[in-house]
């Protein structure tokens, strides 16, 4: 899997270069046949039998933040991009710009703060980066205004089969459509590697328009909630319980019939599998279902604990789950047909 490295990879919403050239790496190693759009997507064909058109896609962004101001001090002022709990934010090391200036997130010690402080989160505007510097000037050397921030955090794995990382949503579809595409399957399916999902599911649009797909399976990490103080009915997918099938979320109600021939598929092949049990969120299955004359879309998504902080928590046999059920449900649509 190409997982660690992908991770470790800076592509804050709209500035996914170093994920894309990582890709188109891998894709120029593989032989597969690939393009890049105009606002940044990678468009990887892999032919064989065919019956109809299917995309593939996973989002190459992480959410992060951007440089919006620098103070007389040298403190840089920041907003995020992408959806982004402001609680977890202060004290958390990043990465500042091209040059990769390390930074830690800071505020007003808590010794300082009155007693209406403590008990609120703390917003984003009353936080600041601190890169060492002691003046603007110092700073204007390193940093611009509009440079993007990402998190600094490593892959690690532990426990029962389970990885740390930040950008798990979704460098986990990343990895997953890359491995799919190294098998070179006798089916024939685009591996699309999508733009600036965190912002608007902008990149998946433009896609989708160009290959007006019959078939849309969208490879996620989606939000888990299997900890302490959630209550049962609140716990929308479990880690290590398998592949997660969406139903219903803020973009997409998804095709019934089409979910259940996926999970019938993964019950026949003994896949761990899930239903995603909350309807919040939404991903790239949001615009691509409703392109041109429509198509069929789902959601296979890998369940990560702590989605959208710096360091999120998935399991390797989660991941293991939705490779092997989204392979079959390719080489499923695509059975029975000559070459093209």
């Amino acid at each position: 899997m190409f997982l660690k490295e992908l991770t470790e990879l800076s592509g804050v919403s709209g500035c996914e270069y170093e994920v894309r050239n990582y890709i188109k790496s891998k894709l120029t190693d593989m032989g597969c046949e690939f393009y890049v759009d105009k606002l940044g997507n990678i468009i990887a064909h892999n032919k064989g039998r065919k019956n109809k058109t299917i995309m593939l896609a996973a989002h190459m962004d992480e959410v992060g933040l951007i440089v919006t101001n620098i103070d007389s001090d040298g403190f840089i002022k920041f907003e995020a991009v992408g959806g982004i709990d402001q609680r977890v934010l202060n004290s958390k090391p990043v990465l500042v710009g091209e040059k990769k200036i390390p930074g830690v997130i800071g505020s007003k010690a808590i010794h300082l703060m009155s007693s209406d402080e403590k008990e609120k989160a703390l917003p984003i505007d009353k936080m600041y980066i601190d890169i060492g510097t002691s003046s603007k000037s110092e700073t204007e050397k390193l940093v611009n205004i509009g440079d993007y921030v990402s998190f600094k955090s490593s892959y690690a794995e532990f426990g029962d089969n389970l990885i740390k990382a930040k950008a798990l949503d979704d460098r986990t579809g990343c990895s997953i459509i890359l491995e799919l595409l190294s098998q070179k399957l006798d089916a024939d399916f685009y591996g699309v590697f999508t733009v600036m999902e965190e912002v608007g599911l902008r990149g998946a649009e433009t896609a989708a328009y160009q290959l007006e797909p019959d078939l849309g399976l969208v490879l996620e990490g989606t939000v888990c909630a299997d900890m302490p103080e959630v209550e049962e009915h609140d716990k929308s997918t479990l880690i290590g319980k398998g592949a997660a099938l969406s139903l219903m979320d803020n973009t997409t109600v998804y095709d019934i019939d089409l979910v259940r021939s996926i999970a019938k598929i993964a019950e026949d092949n003994n896949i761990m599998y899930q239903y995603r049990k909350s309807a919040a969120g939404g991903n790239d299955a949001g615009v691509i279902h409703k392109t041109k004359n429509g198509a069929k879309a789902a959601a296979i998504s890998v369940p990560c604990r702590y989605i959208h902080s710096p360091v999120s928590v998935a399991s390797k046999k989660d991941i293991e789950s939705v490779l092997l059920l989204t392979k079959l449900v390719i080489l499923e649509n695509q059975k029975g047909e000559k070459h093209v």
